[in-house]
């Protein structure tokens, strides 16, 4: 089973920077800040040697400064500082210079049916983020949660299950395993989950009903989700947390 590790520098800049994200232009100038990340893409390797980013549904992106995937041949989902430059953006929508790029943690959505008794893959509480990161799109979940943390910084697990609920094929829970983590603390991560397994809505936009444990009690959310597309941000029963505190 792949481990969760927090990742500070990532979570402290989207914490200062979410309130503030804005679409960057080709007026810029270099006067965006670099310090925050301005978008989520998902990073496509193409042939082991080159490499592009898909923003949304409709734009495509081509690093003007990068050539090498920097994850090798992993398609990955990751925060990324950038900047529009006036260059050859063909094939792609876009001309873009990278100033920073830091890949979330990515993983497949697992069938209920191949996943462990809950006492292995966890069943410890978290709250899942209303953000602008915690989104359904380009054929991913991504989602920011909060949960306690000790001092330590032992690893925690993560797991999306598929196929939990025979009756809703786009129903999807979100579990949790603190691996015994002595809680000290509230912070913040993000996780990427492939949804490739679930049936393709033929181009049409459903609802994806996410569960998962939260402090209070069971939760859930939709989102809108329609494959390999982006759609819209999560519905408004997500509540907004309180800022992260101490995220080590």
């Amino acid at each position: 089973m792949k481990r969760l590790i927090l990742s500070i520098a990532s979570m402290a800049l989207i914490a200062i920077s979410a309130a503030s994200i804005t679409s960057c232009s080709d007026n810029d100038n270099g006067i965006y800040s670099t310090l925050y990340p301005n978008a989520l893409v998902t990073v496509k390797p193409v042939n082991g040697n080159s490499f592009y980013m898909q923003l949304d549904d409709n734009i495509t992106l081509k690093p003007v400064n990068m050539t090498t995937p920097p994850y090798g041949n992993r398609e990955v989902r990751a925060l990324l500082n950038f900047n529009y430059v006036k260059e050859d953006a063909s094939p792609y929508n876009r001309a873009v210079w990278v100033n920073w790029i830091d890949s979330i943690l990515t993983k497949p959505a697992i069938p209920i049916t191949e996943l462990q008794p809950s006492v292995e893959y966890g069943d410890d509480a978290v709250e899942i983020v209303r953000d602008w990161v915690t989104i359904a799109e380009d054929g991913y979940l991504t989602l920011r949660f909060r949960t306690l943390w000790g001092l330590r910084g032992r690893p925690h697990s993560v797991n999306l299950a598929t196929g939990v609920n025979a009756e809703e094929p786009y129903e999807v829970e979100f579990f949790h395993d603190a691996n015994g983590d002595t809680p000290t603390h509230y912070g913040d991560a993000l996780v990427a989950f492939r949804l490739d397994g679930l049936p393709d809505t033929e181009g049409k936009i459903v609802k994806l009903k996410l569960k998962w444990k939260s402090f209070s009690g069971y939760r859930w959310a939709e989102f809108d989700y329609c494959t390999g597309e982006a759609t819209a941000a999560p519905s408004n029963d997500i509540l907004k947390m309180r800022p992260a505190i101490d995220v080590e």
